[in-house]
C-alpha cells in the first residue's frame, strides 16, 4: 500500500528545497499581486482576455527575478539575496498600493528621483492612507512564522545545478515574450506610444512598469541634460522671427470671459454640411454643429487642420494647450508631460486674468498620462472617470462615459467653479471603432453610411450623437446663464477615418475611389475650429490655412493676451501677418493656400494638380516651404525632448509649481473654497443662491427627438 506524505510535512519538504522556497515565495507574490490588481488598484479590465493576462502577468517576472539567486552555490548568500529580492517585490506592491490611493497612478522612477515632492504630495503622513485591507499583505508572515517557531523550514545547503539555473531563467523569459506578446495583442504599441501607466501595468506587471519607466526617464533625462539655455536663445530667436501680431480688430474682444473648450473625438472638417443619403432620403449629420459654424457669433475656419502624429489625441491637446507640436515618435504627454515646464493655458490665464480651470473626460485619468501632464499646464481640477456616473453597457463604451451623460454629470462640479473659469471638455463617443451607441438602443436610430466599411458606416451616426449632446449642453449653458459669459472653443482632434479606409469614404464625398490621391489624403486632415462669442455678430468663416499649432495665439489674443515673448510655435488665425504654413507632424509634409506635399508628392493646393516636373521658381518655392517646415518642427523639438522652457523668464508669467496640485477630493475643495469666499464667490452656484443648476440639463435621446417607440430620458444624476 502506498503511503501519502501529510500535505503540512509534503509543503515542508518542498519549501525546504532552493527551488521549493522560490515557488512558496512566487505563490505569495502572486496573490499579493492579484489582490493590489483587485482592491487597490484601478486597471479597467474591460474583458476576460485582459483579466486572463493581468492575472497571469506577474508570475514570469517574478520568477525570473526570485529565481536569480539560484546561480549562487553558497547556502547564506542564496537566502539573504532571495529573501532581500522578495521583500523588494512587496515594498513595490504596497508602495504602490498606498501611493495609488492619492495619486491615482503608480510610481515612476522619475518620482523616486523627486522622492521629496512626492512625499510632500501625500500629505502630514502616508500613515493617512493605510487601510485595513493592507493586513491582507501580511499573509506570508501567518504562513512562516508557525513553519519556523516550529523550526520546520532549513535552508538547503545543495547548490542548484547551473543548467537547472538557466532552465528557470530561460522559462520565465519564455513565459514572459508570451505574456509581452499578449499584451501588444490587446493594446498593439503599448510600449512605444504609452497611451497610460495602467495599460502597461495591466498588460505585462509592475516589474516590468518599473523598467518601462527608468528607461523613459534616462531618454529623456538624457536629452534634458544635454540642453543649455543657449539652445533656448536660437528658439526665442526664431519665435520673435515667425511672430504675428494680432489684429487690433478683434484683440480682447473676449477679455474676462470664460472659455468653454470642447474637444472633438475624432471629428473631420467633411461632417460640417454634410448630409448622408439612406432609402432615398438625406439625413443632416450634424445640425447643431452646422448652425454653430454658421452663426454671426462664430469666428468659424475652413482651412484647419490636425498635425498629429502618433501621439494623436494627445498630441492635439499639447498643440492647443502650448502651442508646441507633440513629438514625431510616440507621444509628448507620456514620456514628458508629468515633468517639463510648461506654459499652458491654464496657467497662462490663472495669472493673467485669475482663471480657475478644469478638464471634463470620461476615461481614466492616466490615459495619457493626462493626471500628471495638468499638473505641469497648471489644472486645478481634473474630472475624470472615477468622479462621474458609474458606468454600464447602456451608458459607456472602452473609452469611457458616452458623451451625453459627460455633459450631464460635469454640471455639479462646473456650477462649483469660480468665475472667470478655463474648462475643458474631452468627448469620447466619437471614437473608433465608433460602436459607442450600441449599448443603448434609445440612442440607435440615425442610419449606418452603405459602405463595405463598418468603421466608416458607423462614423456618421457616432457624430450625430455627438451633434446631440452638445446641443443639450449649449441649451444648459443658456438656461444657466453662463452661455452670455463664455466663449465657446470647438475643434477636432485628428482624423476619424484613416487613410487606409478613404477608398471607402470616397464614394461618400464624391470622389472616386480609383483616382483618390494624397492630395485627397491631405485635404480630409481638415477638422472643426470654431471659436462661439455670444453676443457678438460680425461672426464670418474664416479661410485662413492653419492648424491646431496656431489655436493657442489666437486664443490667448482674443482674450486680450498679447504673446509677444511667448515660447510657441503657432501664430495668430486673425493676424493679417500669418503666414498661412502649415507643417504637418510627419517630416516633409505640409499644406499651404498654393502648394500641398504628402505622401512624398507635390499638388497644387486649390486644383489637387500633382507637380510633376515643376519650373525652378516653384522648385525655389517647395524648397522654401520645406525648410521653413524643418526648422518649425525642429525648434519645437528642441523644447520639447530638452525641457528648455526651464531655462525660459517669460514677461509676466511664472513657471507652474506642479506639486501644488492633487487631483482627489475635488468637490470638497470647491465647497471649501466657496464657503470661505461666501458673499465674494463667483461660481455659477453661489450666484444663484446655492442651489444647483443641473435640473435645467436635458438630454433627449435619439429615439425621444424622433418619436421611436423605444424611449427613454438620459438622466443628468451621478451615482457619486
Amino acid at each position: 500500500m502506498k503511503k501519502y506524505l501529510h500535505p503540512f510535512k509534503l509543503l515542508s519538504k518542498i519549501i525546504n528545497t532552493r527551488l521549493g522556497f522560490i515557488l512558496v515565495l512566487l505563490f505569495f507574490y502572486w496573490i499579493k499581486s492579484i489582490w493590489a490588481y483587485s482592491v487597490d488598484f484601478n486597471l479597467e479590465l474591460e474583458d476576460m482576455v485582459q483579466t486572463i493576462v493581468a492575472i497571469f502577468n506577474p508570475l514570469p517576472l517574478g520568477l525570473l527575478i526570485l529565481g536569480l539567486p539560484l546561480y549562487f552555490k553558497n547556502s547564506k548568500i542564496f537566502y539573504t539575496l532571495e529573501i532581500a529580492l522578495y521583500l523588494l517585490l512587496n515594498i513595490i506592491i504596497i508602495g504602490n498600493s498606498i501611493y495609488f490611493r492619492e495619486f491615482t497612478d503608480f510610481i515612476t522612477v522619475n518620482t523616486l528621483l523627486a522622492s521629496s515632492s512626492a512625499a510632500a504630495g501625500l500629505g502630514d503622513s502616508a500613515s493617512n492612507l493605510l487601510e485595513v485591507s493592507d493586513l491582507f499583505y501580511l499573509i506570508d508572515l501567518i504562513f512562516f512564522i508557525p513553519l519556523l517557531i516550529r523550526k520546520k523550514i532549513k535552508s538547503d545547503k545543495r547548490p542548484f545545478n547551473k543548467r537547472a539555473s538557466f532552465a528557470v531563467t530561460a522559462l520565465s523569459l519564455m513565459l514572459f515574450s508570451a505574456n509581452l506578446f499578449a499584451a501588444e495583442t490587446i493594446r498593439p504599441q503599448l510600449l512605444t506610444r504609452g497611451f497610460s501607466n495602467y495599460y502597461v501595468v495591466r498588460g505585462i506587471g509592475l516589474p516590468a512598469f518599473i523598467t518601462y519607466s527608468a528607461n523613459q526617464t534616462y531618454q529623456a533625462q538624457k536629452e534634458r541634460s544635454a540642453s543649455t539655455a543657449d539652445d533656448l536663445k536660437k528658439v526665442q530667436e526664431y519665435v520673435k522671427k515667425d511672430y504675428a501680431a494680432p489684429d487690433q480688430k478683434y484683440f480682447g474682444i473676449a477679455k474676462g470671459r470664460n472659455v468653454i473648450v470642447i474637444h472633438l473625438e475624432s471629428f473631420q472638417q467633411f461632417l460640417i454640411d454634410y448630409k448622408l443619403k439612406s432609402d432615398g432620403k438625406e439625413y443632416e449629420v450634424t445640425p447643431f454643429l452646422n448652425s454653430l459654424y454658421h452663426s454671426n457669433s462664430s469666428i468659424s475656419f475652413s482651412n484647419f487642420f490636425h498635425q498629429v502624429r502618433n501621439g494623436k489625441t494627445s498630441d492635439a491637446e499639447t498643440m492647443m494647450e502650448t502651442s508646441l507640436y507633440g513629438l514625431n515618435s510616440g507621444s509628448y504627454m507620456v514620456n514628458y508631460g508629468g515633468d517639463n515646464t510648461a506654459y499652458a493655458t491654464p496657467s497662462i490665464l490663472a495669472q493673467k486674468g485669475g482663471y480657475s480651470s478644469a478638464v471634463f473626460h470620461g476615461n481614466t485619468g492616466s490615459f495619457w498620462n493626462r493626471n500628471n501632464t495638468y499638473k505641469q499646464w497648471g489644472y486645478d481640477y481634473f474630472f475624470d472617470s472615477s468622479y462621474l456616473e458609474k458606468q454600464t453597457d447602456s451608458n459607456s463604451f472602452q473609452y469611457g462615459l458616452n458623451d451625453k451623460y459627460l455633459f450631464g454629470d460635469s454640471i455639479k462640479y462646473l456650477e462649483q467653479m469660480q468665475q472667470p473659469f478655463y474648462a475643458k471638455y474631452i468627448t469620447v463617443s466619437n471614437h473608433f471603432p465608433y460602436t459607442s451607441l450600441n449599448g443603448d438602443k434609445n440612442e440607435l436610430g440615425f442610419p449606418l453610411a452603405d459602405t463595405a466599411d463598418k468603421t466608416v458606416n458607423g462614423y456618421f451616426a457616432t457624430a450625430n450623437y455627438l451633434d446631440s449632446a452638445l446641443e443639450s449642453f449649449f441649451n444648459y449653458l443658456k438656461a444657466s446663464g453662463l452661455y452670455d459669459k463664455s466663449i465657446i472653443v470647438l475643434y477636432g482632434d485628428h482624423f476619424g477615418i484613416s487613410n487606409d479606409r478613404n477608398s471607402s469614404l470616397a464614394p461618400l464625398l464624391g470622389k472616386d475611389p480609383e483616382t483618390w490621391s494624397d492630395y485627397d489624403n491631405a485635404m480630409v486632415q481638415r477638422v472643426p475650429y470654431m471659436i462661439n462669442i455670444p453676443g457678438y455678430t460680425n461672426g464670418f468663416i474664416d479661410d485662413t490655412y492653419g492648424g491646431e499649432i496656431d489655436a493657442l495665439p489666437t486664443l490667448l489674443h482674443l482674450l486680450g493676451i498679447d504673446t509677444q515673448g511667448y515660447v510657441q510655435m503657432g501664430q495668430d488665425l486673425l493676424s493679417p501677418a500669418n503666414d498661412q504654413l502649415v507643417p504637418l507632424r510627419t517630416p516633409g509634409y505640409y499644406i499651404t493656400p498654393t502648394y500641398t506635399s504628402y505622401g512624398g508628392k507635390n499638388y497644387y493646393t486649390k486644383t489637387g494638380e500633382q507637380i510633376t516636373e515643376p519650373n525652378e521658381t516653384t522648385k525655389a518655392e517647395l524648397e522654401k516651404y520645406r525648410k521653413q517646415t524643418a526648422e518649425q518642427l525642429a525648434n519645437s523639438d528642441a523644447v520639447q525632448t530638452g525641457d528648455l522652457l526651464r531655462f525660459a523668464d517669460i514677461p509676466g508669467l511664472k513657471p507652474n509649481d506642479a506639486s501644488k496640485y492633487s487631483y482627489t477630493k475635488s468637490m470638497s475643495k470647491l465647497k471649501k473654497i466657496n464657503k470661505k469666499l461666501g458673499d465674494k464667490s463667483t461660481s455659477l452656484y453661489s450666484q444663484n443662491g446655492d442651489q444647483t443648476t443641473a435640473n435645467l440639463y436635458e438630454a433627449k435621446s435619439y429615439s425621444e427627438i424622433h418619436g421611436h417607440e423605444e424611449s427613454g430620458a438620459l438622466s443628468s444624476s451621478s451615482s457619486r
